[in-house]
């Protein structure tokens, strides 16, 4: 017998997508916790053993509810509480733990159709412009640390070298209180505003701020990326 390379290894250094994610089986969901956190997958069968390269980026999208009216205008919803907390329930807190961005996505009234038909497309330079703008960030991440900050160690990322003004790391800290977020929940967090504060700078929008660093307001937009489910 072999062991093949399955989707997660197909899908190392570009995009897995996944759809109705709390739809797929929880033995699968699971196993995506070890590629998600160390960019590999081993497999072992019986008297076999192999490993395989799975560093992806992971995109995954769910309703709210089974009927998917949760939260929406109007009282369409009839799932109850208890079936709501059920279905977000078949996602374990390990695996939302390794997931940095988890936004709540309203529906999309006319309204806001209409306006979208009446803009401009975006423009190649504009897609140009962005593109530049990500790739000063990462090279900035790794003239300062070796490395991007999804792959910094928890222990320099807590370290004066990732640059956290005294404002952000006690917003930063209520926030893990209030949210009741677990340490490795908490580091990834810590990574995401390194990387929006990154961001700024690449795009010139430091503000007052010593160049490049963590300010709250960066902390505070790393927080609100991650309240998807609360």
């Amino acid at each position: 017998a072999s062991a093949r390379p399955g989707e997660v290894t197909l899908a190392h250094g570009g995009v897995l997508f996944l759809d109705e994610l709390p739809e797929f089986d929880r033995r699968v969901l699971e196993a995506l916790r070890e590629p998600l956190e160390s960019g590999h997958v081993a497999i072992s069968r019986a008297g076999l053993q192999a490993e395989y390269p799975a560093a992806f980026q992971l995109v995954a999208a769910m309703n709210p509810c089974p009927c998917g009216y949760h939260g929406a205008a109007g009282g369409r919803c009839r799932c109850g509480a208890l079936v709501v907390q059920r279905y977000q329930a078949r996602l374990s807190g390990p695996l939302l733990d390794r997931i940095d961005l988890q936004v709540a996505l309203q529906p999309v009234g006319e309204a806001d159709l209409a306006e979208h038909r009446r803009r401009r497309p975006v423009a190649p330079a504009e897609t140009a412009l962005l593109v530049s703008r990500v790739a000063r960030a990462r090279q900035r991440q790794l003239e300062r640390q070796g490395c991007l900050n999804a792959r910094l160690e928890s222990a320099r990322l807590e370290a004066d070298e990732t640059g956290f003004s005294e404002d952000a790391r006690v917003l930063l800290a209520r926030a893990r209180d209030a949210l009741g977020l677990s340490l490795r929940g908490f580091h990834r967090v810590l990574r995401v505003a390194r990387s929006v504060a990154d961001l700024d700078f690449a795009g010139g929008d430091e503000g007052p701020a010593a160049p490049g660093a963590v300010t709250a307001r960066h902390a505070a937009e790393a927080v609100q990326l991650r309240r998807g489910l609360t």
